[in-house]
């Protein structure tokens, strides 16, 4: 009978990582971590559900009238169908934050319209930073570049996230939506958060809600003139995305290399327990 060599692997070395998991069993903190999953998942369908109505007349010819006159017709409850879609738009992203705005504007005024869309990003950004906080890095993995996963990183070692945050946030045609998902992996509490995030989108969303605002007026002129300065705005965010976040992760990784920095002398950043972030 042949002697088995040292070199042959153990039959657990050929486990795979699953049947690892397996072995060890799932533990509360997985367990907590599969439910807040689902109900993420569940909650995305079920508002998807509720908004289709309203959604799917975007897909036909005049879409946004006929959505802003079905929202109209609802009456009060159109409050609700707003906020559910700007929680839509910026928890699954696949509608265009100014059409949300703008059927606010339309129908509630600058103010409102201006109120009801920073109260539906205020709420989504919560749901989102307990999530993140909740799953960690692997959830949101799959959804983002490393790039940006890198400047996020870069970013908290300078000690100017707040600032970098905020600048992300103000500038249109940046990806904000991204952010949204990362900021929550870093040591920012979560309403620090929710106050930077919210205050540097007042004026993109005022701007869009007055501009539809005159719209619906009849001030199409005033209109006009301030989605072209958003538009343009938006242009040059996108020509020049890179070099705005390669400038603010160059200056946050000058901070961060600093001598004087903890990070250089190899100190370690202290954990942040839960009860900071709240």
């Amino acid at each position: 009978m042949q002697k088995r060599t040292d070199t042959q692997p153990e039959p657990h070395e050929h486990k795979s990582a699953k049947t690892r998991l397996l072995e060890r069993g799932v533990t509360k903190s997985d367990l907590v971590k599969i439910i807040g999953l689902a109900a993420f998942i569940v909650l995305s369908v079920l508002v998807v559900k509720l908004c289709w109505p309203y959604l799917g007349l975007l897909f036909e010819d005049g879409g946004l009238d006929l959505m802003v006159a079905k929202i109209h017709e609802a009456g009060p409850l159109g409050v609700l169908v707003l906020l559910a879609l700007q929680l839509l738009q910026i928890i699954v992203a696949f509608i265009p934050g100014e059409v949300v705005q703008v059927a606010a504007g339309m129908i509630y005024g600058p103010w409102g319209g201006s109120a009801i869309i920073l109260v539906g990003c205020m709420i989504s950004s919560y749901l989102i930073y307990q999530l993140v906080h909740r799953l960690g890095q692997p959830f949101v993995a799959d959804m983002v570049s490393i790039e940006h996963l890198g400047k996020i990183r870069t970013f908290e070692q300078s000690g100017r996230l707040d600032i970098m945050v905020f600048i992300l946030f103000l500038i249109p045609g940046l990806p904000k939506d991204v952010f949204t998902y990362l900021v929550p992996l870093t040591e920012m509490p979560v309403g620090r958060f929710i106050a930077i995030t919210t205050v540097a989108r007042i004026p993109g969303v005022f701007m869009s809600t007055f501009a539809a605002a005159g719209i619906a007026d009849g001030q199409y002129v005033q209109s006009i003139a301030i989605f072209v300065v958003v538009a343009l705005l938006a242009v040059m965010a996108l020509v020049f995305r890179k070099r705005i976040m390669n400038f603010t992760g160059a200056r946050a990784g000058s901070s961060a290399d600093a001598p004087e920095s903890d990070v250089a002398n190899g100190a370690t950043t202290p954990q942040t327990g839960k009860e900071d972030r709240k």
